[in-house]
């Protein structure tokens, strides 16, 4: 994938509604206590003012950031998938180590992974060491363990039905 930042349709929304949050809901908040501190006086020893001050701060840091990375993004849905027999953008793959424990891992934009969840990043060592593979194919990836043998049991994709819900 050529793309800046390849993301699942899911993906972005969750980043357009942080977007959105902060911007519609979080910084007018914030906003207007920095405003209501200001008109007390003494700025300098004003907690609510300073407080706010740096939490607005943060919330434009964050929009910034939001921003660039949304319009960098590339939506690709993996239900759009036309060769499900390897493994791309959006696949869930499950693996067996040497010591036959299975993980399963969905590849997915790098601003969405959660490896707690079992996202990772399509940036990450292992999703480029998955990218292309088949079923019954291994692959030799580097982690915070030392380098590990992997191999692909199953590759799926959502279908479109199964997202219109």
């Amino acid at each position: 994938m050529a793309a800046d930042n390849p993301i699942t349709p899911a993906g972005y929304s969750a980043m357009k509604a942080r977007y959105d949050h902060l911007l519609g809901t979080a910084r007018p908040e914030i906003v207007e206590i920095v405003s209501w501190a200001a008109g007390n006086g003494d700025r300098s020893e004003n907690g609510d003012y300073i407080y706010g001050r740096k939490k607005m701060r943060e919330i434009d840091r964050e929009l910034a950031h939001l921003a660039r990375r949304m319009k960098a993004a590339r939506v690709i849905d993996p239900a759009d998938q036309p060769n499900r027999d390897r493994v791309f953008f959006g696949a869930t793959v499950t693996l067996v180590d040497e010591d036959d424990r299975e993980k399963v891992l969905t590849l997915v934009g790098n601003d969405e992974a959660e490896a707690s969840e079992g996202r990772i990043g399509w940036g990450s060592p292992m999703a480029r060491a998955l990218r292309g593979a088949e079923v019954g194919d291994t692959r030799m990836v580097k982690g915070p363990t030392g380098l590990r043998e992997w191999e692909v049991l199953r590759i799926s994709y959502p279908d479109k039905s199964s997202q219109a819900a």
